[in-house]
Parts: C-alpha cells; structure tokens; sequence
C-alpha cells in the first residue's frame, strides 16, 4: 500500500486508514516538541473559552507585548499571523518583482504561494555531498541574474544544518548588492535560538524572518505564527490579512506558551538529550548515513537496500508515520527525516527498524 502525502503530521488521514485511534499512532513524520505543550498553555486555553462570544482582539496586543519581552525587540517589530505559512502566502503580494530564487530543499510551500502570485520560483540546490553548505560564490552568481526575492530556511528543513549567523549575515549583504529581498524562515530556530537574525533584520527594509509557534510550543492544530521585521513591513504585512485570521485561543496559547520558562527550557535540554542517543542508535545501523542537526528532527540518508518510500509503507503496518523526503527538490529517494521522541517511542522506532533493516 502507498501513500503519498506532501506534509508530515497527517495522523487522522492514517488512523483513518488504519481503522485505528489517532493516539495509537507514533508520529515521527511532523516535528513537534516531544514534551507537548505547557500546561500553562493548557490552562489559559481553558480560561479563555468563555471569551470566544467576542471577536479575536485584531491588535494582538498581548502576544505581541509577550514576544517583545521573549526576544527583547519592541512590540511594533511583530506581525501575528495564522502559522508563518500564512506569512509564506501573504508575501508575494506584498513585494516587488517577478523572479523568486529558493535554497533547496526547503519547505514546499514557498514554491506554492509564489506560483498562485505568478512568481517564476527558481532553486537553488545544496547537496548531502557537502553537507548543505551554502557556496557564497555561487549565490552570488545566482542573484546576479537579477533575483527579487530570496527565500531560505535556518535551520534548514528537512535537513536540520544550522548555518551561523556570519553565513547569514554574508548572504543578507549579497542581497542588499543585489537589491534582493531576503526571507528568512526560522520556523525552528527555537531550538537554538542564539543563532537567530533578528536582531539584523528590524534595521532593515531589505529582510524577513518568519517564526512558527506550532513545533517548539506543542500546538500544531492551532495555527500560529509571526514575522520579525522593521515596523513599516511589519504595518503593511498586518494589513495583508484578513481581520480575524489569527484566533482567541491561539492568542492566548501563544501569550502562555512564552511565559513558561520552565517547561521551554525543559524542552531544550530534552530535544538536545533525545537528539544525541537518537542519533547514536540510529548511526549504529550501517545502512544509514545520517546529517547533523541543530533541531528536533533527523535527515537520514539509506545507503543501499530498500527506498525511503518502502521503509514508510512497511513502518506504516507498525502504526509508525516517517517524512519520506524524495518530494524534496535536491533529494533523491533515499532520503528520510524523523522527529526527535522520547526514549521509549525511540525504542519501538528502532525495534522496528531492526525488524525491516536487516
């Protein structure tokens, strides 16, 4: 049986399939914070059920003034918007140009947001052999050909390499020469965020970075995001969405999620713990050949034997869901990413693994 899905994380379409609950499931297929949410979070989505007779506070005043604090920025450098995919669909309207320039392999839905604003979408592909290293020389050269928007990801998804802040700051000044505007998707810069460009972009009317509250916080089914920037782009990036597109509950869920310093630094120490021996056991299979990450997900690569699609469909029959990457531009078919569990899920991962990976 196979099955194709363009995300990770679809446990009811399986558990449909399977004739199964969807707790009966092991994710490894969408990256979520293996902790869960807050309790805090919990609670203020509780406390905030009687308010949903009002319309959600347009200003997101609170969550921003809890972002403001988190990341030590002034409030007005904040959009909220329904998860950073929401951002992805709402720039291409926003900026000038035509010529879109990706660093692949990315998240899929840059492409698909800059195709439905008649972007021409181009990519530009790191590969395994080097580590997904960025050759500056080379983008150079690419954005030479005159590049509007230049989207990338850091860390990057799927394959977790953290590129330093001086990479970053070397590939912004390229596009400054250029006169290329610079995305920057930090949908998991959570999980290492000293490396974070923030406080490059808010000077800036040349760049973006976009956040994701879902995987770090626990809170996928929410929808909940935002975008760092200077104040003017952050004005006319509030202004592009709909009034209401950002709810009661994913207000107050984000707002409690930033003020639980324990339970988020708990999680940091348990992803960064997990990350190791799961890549320990994992790199003791000699068919596997697995990249460095920075976040709560694992690329791997088989080296021989069976796909990354057959090793999904038979993990499947063990009601275990993994990232089959080979619709990843750049990737071939060998190529799968799994997120970082706890221990014991780990465990049946790698019992089942032992079963399939002879």
């Amino acid at each position: 049986m196979s099955h194709s899905y363009d995300h990770g994380g679809n446990v009811f379409t399986v558990a449909r399939t399977l004739g199964v609950a969807p707790d009966q499931i092991l994710d490894y297929s969408a990256s979520i914070n293996p902790l869960g949410m807050s309790p805090m979070v919990r609670k203020a989505l509780i406390c905030s059920l009687d308010s949903l007779i009002h319309y959600p506070d347009t200003t997101h005043k609170e969550l921003k003034q809890a972002l403001a604090k988190h990341h030590d920025l002034s409030s007005s450098h904040f959009t909220i918007a329904n998860g950073s995919t929401e951002l992805i669909y709402n720039l291409p309207a926003m900026l000038p140009g035509k010529k879109a320039l990706v660093i692949s392999p990315s998240f899929s839905e840059y492409v698909r947001a800059l195709i439905q604003h008649h972007w021409e979408a181009q990519h530009f592909i790191l590969t395994p052999e080097n580590n997904f290293s960025i050759d500056i020389n080379k983008l150079e050269r690419a954005l030479a050909g005159g590049v509007d928007v230049l989207f990338i990801s850091n860390p990057g998804n799927p394959n977790g390499t953290l590129y330093p802040q001086r990479v970053i700051e070397k590939i912004y000044s390229l596009c400054l020469s250029t006169g290329t505007f610079l995305v920057l998707d930090e949908a998991f810069m959570d999980f290492c965020e000293e490396a974070s460009a923030k406080q490059m972009v808010v000077h800036s009317d040349n760049a973006i970075v976009l956040r994701s509250m879902t995987k770090y916080y626990g809170i996928p089914g929410l929808r909940l995001g935002y975008a760092i920037s200077n104040t003017t782009l952050a004005e006319r990036l509030d202004s592009m969405g709909g009034p209401w597109s950002v709810n009661t509950l994913a207000l107050a869920a984000g707002t409690a999620a930033l003020q639980d310093v324990q339970h988020n630094q708990n999680s940091l120490e348990f992803v960064r713990q997990e990350r190791r021996t799961l890549f320990e056991q994992m790199a003791q299979f000699s068919q596997f050949k697995l990249y460095a990450s920075s976040t709560n997900y694992l690329l791997v690569e088989i080296k021989d034997g069976i796909t990354a699609r057959e090793l999904k469909d038979r993990l499947f029959h063990h009601r275990i869901l993994i990232r089959d990457c080979s619709s990843f531009m750049g990737l071939s078919d060998r190529f799968f990413r799994i997120a970082i569990r706890t221990g014991d899920e780990n465990k049946r991962l790698l019992e089942c693994l032992g079963k399939i990976i002879k």
